[in-house]
C-alpha cells in the first residue's frame, strides 16, 4: 500500500490504523445499529442505492481524520514531529506557526478531501463541498464560510512550502488513495460527482462519522499501543464491537388483525372493552396512507390518545423502517408518568430475534433519580465492559412474562446529553425535541437520533408561541427526514393545526395545495384526525364520538374567598370531592387557608409546583389513589373521601387521571378551562352526592363590577389579557342566566376555534379593550418570533448545498439544564435548589419527613456523604418562585445560597451534589433568604413572605 514513503518510520501508521478502525466501525454501525429508515434516506439519492449508501458512510468515516496529515497538526508532539522531519516532512514548531489555529484538523481534512476530489477526480467545487463538509464537521461544528476562506489564504498550514511541499502532498494523496481502496469507493467516485446530497443526508452522515470516531477513539476498545496478542484489523474491530455490544434497532413487523385485536394484545384493557372510534380510525388511517407521515389526533380528555399513538407508532415504524420511538411531553413530571407506560407497552410487543436487546432511556436532567429508570439500571446485568462511560445494564428477559420481547437495556454508552437520544426508545421532555431546532454543537447527533424514530408529541396545546416556533422548525426537518410524527391534543386551535401540517409538509406543498391547507383552519369537526405526508396534501377525517362526555353546568362566581367558601358550603351539603384550580401558587395557598377555616384542615389539601420533587411525586400518587379510576385504591387511607377539597395550580389540569364531583376554576385560556372540565365526572361511579349528580363548573377569578370584566392580576401575568378576554367572550353565551351549559365533547372545538380565531368575539362594548389587548398580544408574538430566531436553525436548503455554516452563531452546547431549557422556552427559568435540613444540634441531614428510610440521613459538612444519602439529597429538588428570580433580587439570592458550599461536596466522589445550590432549612423548616422568609412543609409546600 505504501508505495513511495516509509509511513511506519515517519509516524503515520497509528493514523492509518485509526482511519481503518473508524471505517470498519462505521460499517458495523451501518449494518447493525443504524435504522432502516436512515439507510433508505441515504440510499435513495445515490446511483448505486443501498450498496452506495453503505460505501459512502464507511469511506467518509475512514477518511475523517485526513486533516491530521498536515504541518498544523503534526507539529504538536516534538518526538513525532522529528521523525516526520527525518522523512522529509518539514514543519515549524507550534510556537512559530502562529496561525495554526486556523487549521483545526476537521477543517483541514475538509479542504484536503475537497481539493483531492476536484483536482484528481474532476469534481466541481459545489459537489466537493457537500461530501467534504461531513469530514469538516466531525467534531460537532460544520465549518463556516469565513473559516474556509481564511484557511484557503494560508496554504502553508496544509503543506509546508518549498522542497517539502511535494512530500506533504504525496503523504496526503497516498492516505486518500489508500482510504478509497480500503473502503471500496475508487470505482464509485466518478458516479458520485453528479450527486446532490440533501442537507438531511449530510447531517445523518456527519452524525454517523461522529459516533464511529468516538467508538474508534476509545483507547480501551482500540488500544494505542501494540497488544499482547497480535490481531488483524478485522479481529480488533470485531473484539471491540463485542465488548461495546450496542443494542440493535427495533425492527417491527406491521401488526395484523383488527384494531380490537391489536389493542387487546398491547394494552391492559378492562373486560369487554373495545377501542374507541378515534383509536380505530387512527389505526386504519395509519395502515391506509400511501406512506407514513404526520398524524394529528384531536380528541377529548380520557379518549385513549396515548394508546392510539403507540398503536400508530408501531404501524408507522414497520412501514417506514424506523428503529424506535421518542415520546415528548411538556414536563419532567409528565415524562416520568409516561415512562412506565412505555415499558409496559414494550414488554407486550412481539418477540424479536433471539437475544435481541432494545435500548431504553428516560431523557431529562433528573432521569437518574426516577425510580422506574433507576430500577431498570439497578436490577440489571452487565452486557459488556463499556469502559468509555461505565458498564451497560440490562433487564433480563422474564420467563414468567410471555409478553417480554427483548431485554430492555439502559446502555451506559448511550447516556449523557449528547448520546441519550440515540437510544431506540426514549421518553423525555419536549425540550429534547426542540433542541433539534437549536443551532448548537453536535446538532447532527440529535438529527440522527430523530431520523430513525417515530416521534410522538403529547399535549401539543401546552406550548407557547416561542416554543411553537421551534416546534414548527423541527417539524420541517422531520419532514425532510420523512420521520413519522404523531401529535396529540385535546384542544388544538385550528391555526396551530394548519401551522403544524404546513411545517411538516413543506412550503412547496403548502403553495401547491393552498386551499386544502387553508381549509384546516375552517374544520370544526371533533374528534378529528388530520394526516399529511412530506410534500403532500392534508387529509381530514372525523371519527364518530365514543359516547363519553355529557353536559357540564357552568356558573359565575364573583372572585372572593368568602364568596367561594359560602358557595362550596351550599354545594357540599351532602358531601363531595371538589377540585379548585388557581392560576398562581399564591392564590392556591391563600385559598386553602380560607377554606380550612370553613371546612377544617383535614378536608382541604393542596397540589402545586412549589413542592420538593419527592413530595410532588407523593402528592400525585395520593391524588391518583383517592381520586383516580375506581378500583385502584392503594390501601388504607387511599379510599375516596366523603368530602374533600383539593386546591391546585395547573399541575392538576393535564396527565393526571383524576375525577371530581365539582370543579372551581380561575378564568384561563378556553382550551385550559376545557382541560380542567375533563376532570369532572371522568369515571363512572355508583353514586355521587345528590347536589353534584350533574357535572358542575364554577368559573371565578374575574372582577365583574367593571364595564369590561377584568381577570385577576395573577392570571394576566401568567396567560396575558388577550387570551383571557377572548376565553371569557366565547364562554359568555354559556354563562347566561343562573346556570349555563357546556356540552362535552361537542362544544370543545367550536369554543377553541372561536377563541383562537381571527374574528371578533364578545359584546360590542368590549371592542375597544379587546382591540387594545390584541395589539399588545401581536406585538408580544412578534417579539417572541424575533428572539426565537436568534438561535433557531434555518430550514433545510435545496439538495446539493453544503452544511457549511449550518450552526453559525449558535448557542454552543445544548443540554437539559436550566440554561439549556431557557434557549427553547420563553421566559426566565427560576432557580432550582436542593433542600436539606440543619437540626438543632447543627448536623445536616436529608429532610426528616421523607419516607422509606430516606429521611434524616446524615450529610457531613466536611466529608463526602454516603452515596445513598447524597442521592436522596439530590432528589430533593425544589424550584424557587419567580419573585426570587427577578433582576433586582436574583444576584443577592444566588450570593446567599452560594455561602453554603461544602468543599468536600464538590469532589468527583460526590457527583450527585457537586455544583448544586442548597436551601438549608432549620429544625422548624424555615429559613431566610435575600429579605424573604421561606417556610416549607410536606403538606403545604414552600411559602414565601417578604420580611418587613
Amino acid at each position: 500500500m505504501w508505495a513511495k514513503y516509509d509511513f511506519a518510520s515517519a509516524g503515520w501508521l497509528p493514523l492509518w490504523r485509526h482511519l481503518a478502525d473508524c471505517g470498519a466501525v462505521a460499517g458495523l454501525l451501518w449494518d447493525r445499529w443504524v435504522p432502516g429508515a436512515v439507510r433508505a434516506l441515504v440510499a435513495e439519492v445515490l446511483p448505486g442505492g443501498a450498496a452506495d449508501a453503505r460505501s459512502l458512510a464507511v469511506w467518509l468515516a475512514g477518511v475523517h481524520d485526513i486533516g491530521k496529515a498536515t504541518p498544523a497538526f503534526a507539529c504538536q508532539v516534538d518526538s513525532l514531529a522529528d521523525r516526520m522531519r527525518d522523512a522529509g516532512l518539514e514543519m515549524q514548531g507550534p510556537k512559530r506557526m502562529a496561525d495554526r489555529r486556523m487549521a483545526p484538523h476537521g477543517l483541514a481534512g475538509q479542504m484536503l478531501l475537497a481539493q483531492w476530489l476536484e483536482e484528481r477526480h474532476g469534481w466541481s467545487p459545489q459537489s466537493c463541498g457537500q461530501f467534504a463538509v461531513v469530514v469538516g464537521g466531525h467534531h460537532g461544528l460544520p465549518p463556516e464560510k469565513v473559516q474556509v476562506g481564511d484557511l484557503d489564504d494560508h496554504p502553508e498550514l496544509l503543506r509546508t512550502p518549498g522542497r517539502s511541499e511535494a512530500v506533504w502532498l504525496g503523504v496526503q494523496e497516498e492516505l486518500l488513495v489508500a482510504c478509497a481502496v480500503e473502503f471500496g469507493v475508487t470505482e464509485r467516485l466518478a458516479a458520485w460527482r453528479w450527486v446532490k446530497l440533501p442537507q438531511s443526508v449530510q447531517a445523518v452522515l456527519s452524525a454517523l462519522v461522529i459516533v464511529a470516531d468516538w467508538i474508534a477513539s476509545n483507547a480501551d476498545l482500540f488500544p494505542y499501543f501494540p497488544e499482547a496478542v497480535s490481531r488483524s484489523g478485522a479481529e480488533r474491530v470485531a473484539a471491540a464491537w463485542r465488548e461495546l455490544d450496542l443494542p440493535a434497532p427495533w425492527c417491527p413487523q406491521e401488526p395484523r388483525g383488527s384494531a380490537a385485536e391489536l389493542f387487546a394484545a398491547r394494552f391492559e384493557l378492562s373486560p369487554g372493552a373495545r377501542p374507541r372510534p378515534v383509536q380505530e380510525a387512527a389505526v386504519r388511517l395509519a395502515r391506509e396512507l400511501p406512506a407514513p407521515g404526520l398524524m394529528m389526533i384531536e380528541a377529548p380528555m380520557g379518549e385513549g390518545k396515548t394508546e392510539a399513538a403507540l398503536a400508530v407508532a408501531e404501524i408507522f415504524a414497520a412501514r417506514s423502517g424506523a428503529g424506535g420511538c421518542f415520546f415528548a411531553l411538556p414536563t419532567m413530571a409528565t415524562s416520568n408518568g409516561m415512562f412506565p407506560r412505555l415499558l409496559d407497552w414494550l414488554r407486550r410487543l412481539p418477540p424479536g430475534a433471539d437475544g435481541v436487546a432494545w435500548s431504553v432511556r428516560l431523557a431529562h436532567s433528573k432521569a437518574a433519580l426516577n425510580e422506574h429508570f433507576a430500577g431498570l439500571m439497578a436490577a440489571s446485568q452487565p452486557i459488556g465492559a463499556v469502559d468509555l462511560d461505565g458498564e451497560a445494564t440490562v433487564v433480563p428477559r422474564s420467563a414468567q412474562d410471555p409478553f417480554t420481547p427483548a431485554e430492555l437495556v439502559a446502555h451506559q454508552w448511550l447516556s449523557g446529553r449528547k448520546k441519550a437520544m440515540l437510544s431506540s426508545f426514549v421518553v423525555g421532555t419536549i425540550d429534547q425535541l426542540l433542541f433539534a431546532g437549536l443551532k448548537s454543537r453536535h446538532l447532527a447527533l440529535r438529527h440522527l437520533a430523530l431520523a430513525g424514530k417515530v416521534v410522538v408529541v403529547d399535549e401539543a396545546h401546552a406550548y407557547d408561541a416561542y416554543m411553537n416556533s421551534y416546534l414548527d422548525r423541527v417539524l420541517s426537518w422531520l419532514g425532510e427526514y420523512r420521520v413519522p410524527v404523531v401529535v396529540l391534543s385535546a384542544t388544538l386551535p385550528a391555526g396551530r393545526r394548519r401551522a403544524l401540517a404546513g411545517a411538516y409538509a413543506g412550503s412547496i406543498a403548502v403553495e401547491r395545495h393552498a386551499e386544502l391547507f387553508a381549509g384546516l383552519e375552517e374544520d370544526e369537526g371533533y374528534p378529528l384526525l388530520t394526516v399529511v405526508a412530506p410534500g403532500g396534501c392534508p387529509v381530514v377525517e372525523q371519527p364518530g364520538a365514543s359516547g363519553r362526555g355529557g353536559l357540564v353546568e357552568v356558573e359565575w362566581l364573583d372572585d372572593g374567598l368568602a364568596e367561594l367558601a359560602d358557595r362550596l358550603t351550599e354545594l357540599l351539603a351532602d358531601g363531595g370531592c371538589v377540585l379548585v384550580v388557581r392560576n398562581t401558587v399564591a392564590r392556591v395557598q391563600e385559598t386553602a387557608k380560607a377554606l380550612r377555616a370553613r371546612f377544617g384542615r383535614q378536608a382541604v389539601s393542596v397540589a402545586h409546583a412549589r413542592f420538593m420533587d419527592p413530595d410532588r411525586a407523593a402528592k400525585d400518587a395520593g391524588l391518583l389513589a383517592q381520586f383516580g379510576p375506581p378500583g385502584r385504591e392503594a390501601g388504607p387511607g387511599s379510599e375516596r373521601p366523603d368530602l374533600h377539597i383539593v386546591v391546585a395550580s395547573q399541575v392538576a389540569e393535564q396527565s393526571l387521571d383524576i375525577d371530581f364531583d365539582l370543579l372551581v376554576t380561575d378564568l384561563a385560556p378556553v382550551d385550559l378551562v376545557l382541560q380542567r372540565m375533563g376532570r369532572l365526572h371522568r369515571h363512572a361511579r355508583g353514586q355521587r352526592p345528590p347536589l353534584l349528580s350533574a357535572a358542575r363548573c364554577v368559573l371565578t377569578g374575574v372582577d365583574r363590577s367593571r364595564p369590561v370584566p377584568r381577570p385577576v392580576a395573577g392570571s394576566v401575568r401568567v396567560y396575558g389579557r388577550h387570551a383571557l378576554l377572548r376565553s371569557l367572550a366565547v364562554l359568555l353565551p354559556h354563562l347566561q342566566g343562573e346556570t349555563g351549559l357546556v356540552r362535552l365533547p361537542q362544544d370543545i372545538s367550536p369554543l377553541v376555534q372561536q377563541a383562537y380565531g381571527p374574528g371578533a368575539v364578545g359584546p360590542v362594548e368590549w371592542a375597544e379593550v379587546m382591540q387594545e389587548a390584541r395589539r399588545a398580544h401581536e406585538d408580544e408574538l412578534a417579539d417572541k418570533e424575533m428572539r426565537a430566531d436568534t438561535y433557531r436553525l434555518a430550514p433545510a436548503f435545496k439538495a446539493g448545498r453544503a452544511l457549511t455554516g449550518w450552526v453559525k452563531g449558535g448557542a454552543g452546547d445544548a443540554d437539559d439544564s436550566r440554561g439549556g431549557r431557557a434557549q427553547v422556552r420563553d421566559g426566565k427559568e427560576t432557580l432550582e435548589v436542593l433542600v436539606i435540613q440543619r437540626l438543632s444540634d447543627g448536623t445536616l441531614t436529608t429532610p426528616e419527613w421523607l419516607d422509606l428510610g430516606k429521611g434524616g440521613l446524615a450529610l457531613p459538612e466536611y466529608a463526602v456523604p454516603e452515596p445513598r444519602a447524597a442521592r436522596v439529597a439530590a432528589s430533593c429538588g425544589l424550584r424557587l418562585p419567580m419573585q426570587l428570580s427577578q433582576p433586582y433580587v436574583i444576584d443577592k439570592v444566588i450570593a446567599e445560597l452560594e455561602e453554603f458550599c461544602p468543599r468536600a461536596w464538590q469532589s468527583k466522589e460526590c457527583h450527585w451534589l457537586a455544583g448544586e445550590l442548597f436551601l438549608v432549612l432549620g429544625p422548624d423548616c424555615q429559613t431566610r433568604l435575600a429579605g424573604f422568609r421561606l417556610s416549607y412543609s410536606p403538606s403545604e409546600g414552600l411559602e414565601v413572605t417578604r420580611e418587613q
